[in-house]
């Protein structure tokens, strides 16, 4: 098993996010309800749970395996005695062996598209899906603990109910339904993820805890101590999870097929947001390429999905309409080439499952010999008038634009007017559709599983069949000549796919552990002193300091010999409790309110200094809280809307867009003051 990374060579992130990648949120204060989404039961025993089980465990038999493997490497390597050596070898190849038939039968697996296709009676070709990637559970118990009581300086034990909170939601997001509720199972886990990086992860330091994740397709073990690996994953998880649900749509229905559509696109917004974002991957289903052939995947699929619709709302038989499906289908058969193409790359070629590039190279085939077959259809069982009308010119217009090397405009207007023309050509076209056809055929009788596919044996069959009755009904006895070629279809469609960007705004979460006060001052990447307690006696001349701002409200001013410079208030204090009330998150109004109801004997503050050796960091924090101008932060002033949020990344963005804003901070001493908007509204002498 790899040993976990060190922080250079960890995953990280690439590039600052889109708009739609910080969590939407409520900070305000209040108890926190705990998420109301579950995961599936992983003790139902449905097809789709049995198999996720079984991948499951032959992940782990894969990690034993390979723990073998390295322990015996290392013996080899160290051992000087031959019999010893020849010992170790021995096991060495027994374990290798072992490997590769538990990696054949992960295979398998991952190859098992018929449990997430539709249970419609229609014959459709199946789809491909992703089975989502395993992972272990994590324990966060110790290391959030020893934080808040190191870093917050608060009683951990307080906190007991959130960290349960938090790796309950994380058990439930390893096994979301198949549902739009298992991914906003695993969005909210995401949109968390940003807030426990901002509470406990400091940039220069470790919190210990390993997340363990394994390979989508090959079950290959990887650790990594960053937050980003764990970010990562669960993007590609709700990637795969929307190819799981594309796959089950009912495509016999034009509603069916939009909501395929759209999974498609959106699962293609994953994998490419992933592959945009996230660097040094340690597995290769997250890897560049990988992502890159999977995104090339799902629009194909997509592709495949808009020639079906264009089947089914086509009802007319018009030249013309025969001429599209032609050309549609065409477009499918070159889009899954370049998947194709894409799969045969060094480094994919011995990664990719043998069956997806067999069932890939089946549909470039099979819709290569739809797009000839309609051609035919087109040619054979539609005449044009003798007499020239507008249809007829809106088709010989069509037919020209046909081809991809086109002739002479007399010799097709000739093919068009000449119904044996037309006859022979369209034999032609029926021709190269068989030859297609009996190589779509060929190339799934390759693959043991695509052979134990029913439904995609019966598509391949009857439309072979179909092309090879209409072959014969245009054959003729005394048809002596030799058969031409017949030219390529231009490829063109109706709609082209988009890469839809996935939204992550769409679920709102409240941070778990927003007890600890605002992200803008209560992080991991801010220091401050103790909370210091200053007794504050209330004199004729008031309290004699300035209040400014929310949550945490902040002491913009201290009078020289005044009552709270006496009691040790320091000019930058943020103010987090009174007479033993937290109020790191209260507004101005309350804060002031409970000073001035304060008795004769005076008010207890609880305060604390941000440490100027971190100032400069917090500031640029507070900066682009305010006023950010960057893709992230732009997202974080649009959706989030508080005050008391951080704007910091998840671990290493590339700041690629210079930070504009006019908001100004103040040093107030050897402390920071946090930029509050029209600050003067809400700054006042007490």
């Amino acid at each position: 098993m790899e040993e976990p990374a060190t922080r250079e060579s960890e995953m990280s992130l690439s590039d600052g996010p889109s708009d739609d990648e910080m969590p939407s949120t409520l900070p305000a204060e209040g108890s926190h309800s705990g998420s109301i989404r579950k995961g599936c039961d992983p003790f139902a025993q449905t097809q789709r749970s049995k198999l996720q089980h079984r991948r499951a465990c032959i992940n782990q038999q894969i990690n034993k395996e390979m723990r073998m493997r390295a322990g015996a490497e290392n013996l080899f390597r160290a051992t000087t005695n031959n019999k010893v050596k020849e010992t170790v070898a021995l096991e060495l190849s027994f374990v290798n062996s072992n490997l590769q038939l538990l990696k054949e039968e992960l295979e398998e697996l991952n190859s098992n598209m018929e449990v997430y296709q539709t249970d419609s009676e229609a014959i459709n070709v199946p789809m491909i899906p992703l089975g989502l990637k395993e992972t272990k559970e994590v324990d966060f118990t110790v290391s959030i603990q020893d934080f808040i009581c190191e870093h917050y300086g608060e009683d951990s034990s307080l906190y007991d109910k959130e960290i349960k909170e938090l790796m309950e939601l994380r058990q439930a997001m390893r096994t979301p339904s198949r549902n739009q509720a298992g991914l906003e199972l695993l969005m909210e886990y995401y949109n968390q993820l940003y807030y426990l990086d901002q509470r406990f992860f400091p940039q220069h330091r470790n919190l210990g805890v390993h997340f363990h994740w394994y390979d989508s397709l090959t079950g290959v073990p990887s650790c990594q101590r960053t937050l980003a690996f764990e970010k990562g994953s669960v993007l590609f998880n709700i990637g795969a999870l929307y190819t799981q649900i594309g796959a089950r749509q009912d495509r016999s229905v034009t509603a069916g097929i939009d909501q395929a559509v759209d999974a498609f696109q959106r699962a293609a917004g994953a994998f490419n947001y992933l592959k945009e974002n996230f660097s040094n991957a340690p597995s290769l289903d997250m890897s560049g390429p990988s992502l890159c052939m999977l995104v090339r995947l799902m629009i194909a699929q997509v592709q495949e999905c808009v020639f079906e619709r264009v089947t089914l709302t086509t009802e007319d038989t018009h030249f013309t309409s025969q001429l599209r499906l032609a050309q549609e289908a065409a477009r499918v058969s070159d889009v899954y080439m370049l998947v194709q193409q894409t799969m045969t790359q060094p480094l994919m070629k011995d990664y990719v499952p043998f069956s997806w590039a067999s069932m890939v190279q089946v549909k470039s085939e099979y819709f290569r010999a739809l797009s000839h077959y309609y051609a035919a259809v087109a040619l054979c069982d539609h005449m044009l008038s003798a007499e020239e009308d507008e249809g007829d010119e809106e088709a010989e217009k069509a037919f020209l634009q046909f081809y991809v090397n086109v002739p002479p405009e007399q010799t097709l207007s000739q093919v068009l007017r000449d119904p044996e023309k037309r006859r022979k050509l369209g034999k032609a076209h029926l021709r190269r559709a068989v030859i297609r056809h009996e190589e779509a055929m060929r190339v799934h009788s390759l693959c043991k599983i695509l052979r134990k596919m029913d439904i995609l044996q019966d598509v391949l069959s009857l439309t072979h069949k179909r092309s090879l009755d209409k072959y014969s009904e245009l054959d003729r006895e005394d048809d002596f000549d030799e058969t031409a070629e017949a030219p390529e279809i231009q490829s063109q469609t109706q709609q082209k796919p988009e890469i839809t960007p996935i939204n992550f705004s769409t679920v709102q979460v409240t941070d778990i552990f927003q007890r600890l006060g605002p992200l803008s001052v209560f992080c991991a990447r801010a220091r401050w002193g103790p909370v210091r307690v200053i007794c504050l006696q209330r004199r004729e001349g008031g309290l004699g300091l300035t209040l400014r701002g929310d949550s945490p409200v902040l002491v913009a001013g201290v009078v020289p010999g005044g009552c709270a410079a006496e009691a040790g208030l320091r000019e930058g204090d943020y103010i987090v409790a009174v007479d033993g009330q937290d109020c790191k998150w209260a507004k101005h109004g309350e804060v002031v309110h409970m000073l001035k109801s304060c008795s004769d004997r005076g008010a207890e503050l609880g305060v604390v200094t941000l440490h100027s050796h971190d100032t400069q960091q917090v500031e640029r924090r507070a900066i682009m809280l305010s006023h950010g101008s960057d893709k992230e932060n732009t997202r974080q002033r649009l959706l989030v809307g508080a005050k008391g949020q951080s704007s910091a990344s998840l671990l290493n963005w590339n700041r690629k867009k210079k930070r504009e804003g006019s908001g100004v901070t103040k040093r107030l001493g050897s402390t920071f003051s946090l930029s509050f908007g029209s600050i003067r509204d809400t700054e006042a002498m007490y």
